[in-house]
């Protein structure tokens, strides 16, 4: 392991509540609930003031309002917290070197060599109070030598906090920490390690790389180097972040928009099916026409962070009316999602119906056991092309 890398992780607090505390400065302190309040709905996000009541994400709405009967419900607004992001990163980015955006709301920076020229702590000090002075928005930071220990130094030190951890400092700091503070460590590993004893990430380092490879697979030497504070996993450049898409050449030019349009469906349906199975979630649509003069016309639209096939679907529809010229056949349309991150935990429930949510939910399940085409929207079959 390098021990000359310095990362910065930065993470906003409780993000999508401190954009409506900015918003409403009345709700400071309150027991704030970001989410649904139908029986079906779930919590999106929670102030600090509502988790002490057991309250957390992704938790189901009628049980968040027991845990907590007088919290504050916002149904919330996805484009408010996207903007709120993309200020963020455009801070960070005109002060760093290299940064990577891993979520909505949180960063990860490669400040490795710059210590030579001024203190790395004290720039990540001197960045966090560029964030909270220019958006008005409370943010927290670890630095460490790698993305895994500068992550969970983050963890540490919430809400709006700041703490650095040193090579000789790795040990000391992971050792007593519980497992579930580790990165990526799912429930039912947590569970199934908790029921061999194994509850610290101190008990963790003791077990043979044979052992853990025999109850967990690969997996189990992954969780075994996090554990001692090995992470080689670069930074990866913000702008270099991939896009995924699609496209389909048709075999003969046409001008049959029905069946144009249910094949645009089945597109985007795929593309945000591999989002979901990825995690992430997309802020830029494009839709590529070529016809059958060979001139390509693209039209791209930024949206709020989002993995929802009904979202996707709509804006690629406005966005193929965009470019569509009538009376000229088609011989090509692409699709292509971009500006991707990690966290489809955050989808966007607030344009959406918790119908839709629980819609591909219950999609994604089927392609999972029978395939990716196992099941598709009305609008998306019956191709003709």
């Amino acid at each position: 392991m390098n021990a000359d890398r310095q990362i910065i992780h930065m993470d906003q607090d409780a993000f999508f509540v401190s954009v409506e505390v900015r918003k409403d400065p009345r709700l400071v302190g309150k027991p704030v609930i970001i989410g649904s309040l139908s029986d079906r709905g779930v919590v999106t996000s929670a102030s600090y003031e509502a988790r002490k009541f057991g309250v957390h994400s992704a938790m189901p709405a009628k049980l968040a309002r027991m845990l907590c009967p007088h919290g504050i419900w916002i149904r919330g607004n996805m484009d408010e917290y996207s903007k709120a992001s993309h200020e963020i990163t455009a801070i960070l980015k005109e002060r760093v070197p290299l940064i990577e955006k891993a979520s909505i709301d949180e960063h990860y920076i490669d400040m490795t060599g710059m210590d030579k020229h001024f203190g790395t702590l004290q720039y990540s000090k001197e960045l966090r109070a560029a964030v909270i002075r220019e958006t008005g928005l409370p943010i927290s930071f670890g630095l460490s030598v790698n993305k895994t220990v500068s992550k969970m130094a983050t963890n540490e030190c919430k809400p709006n906090g700041e703490l650095s951890v040193e090579q000789p400092g790795v040990k000391p700091f992971l050792d007593p920490l519980s497992i579930k503070k580790i990165p990526g460590l799912g429930e039912k590993t947590f569970l199934k390690l908790s029921d061999m004893g194994i509850k610290r990430i101190h008990h963790l380092t003791q077990v043979s790389p044979e052992y853990m490879t025999s109850i967990l697979g690969k997996n189990g030497i992954w969780l075994l180097q996090k554990a001692k504070g090995i992470d080689e996993s670069p930074v990866i450049p913000y702008q270099e972040q991939k896009s995924i898409g699609t496209q389909s050449t048709f075999k003969n030019d046409s001008i049959d928009l029905e069946s144009i349009n249910y094949l645009l469906t089945s597109m985007v349906m795929e593309l945000a099916f591999e989002l979901r199975q990825k995690h992430r979630q997309c802020a830029c649509i494009t839709v590529t026409v070529r016809y059958s003069t060979r001139e390509d016309v693209t039209r791209q639209a930024s949206i709020p962070y989002t993995a929802l096939d009904s979202v996707l679907i709509k804006k690629a529809k406005e966005l193929f009316k965009q470019v569509y010229q009538k009376r000229i056949l088609i011989r090509l349309i692409g699709v292509r999602l971009s500006n991707l991150v990690t966290g489809y935990e955050q989808i966007d429930l607030y344009s959406e119906s918790e119908e839709q949510y629980s819609l591909c939910q219950a999609m994604d399940k089927i392609r999972r056991r029978f395939g990716p085409d196992s099941i598709k929207l009305a609008s998306g079959i019956n191709l003709n092309l």
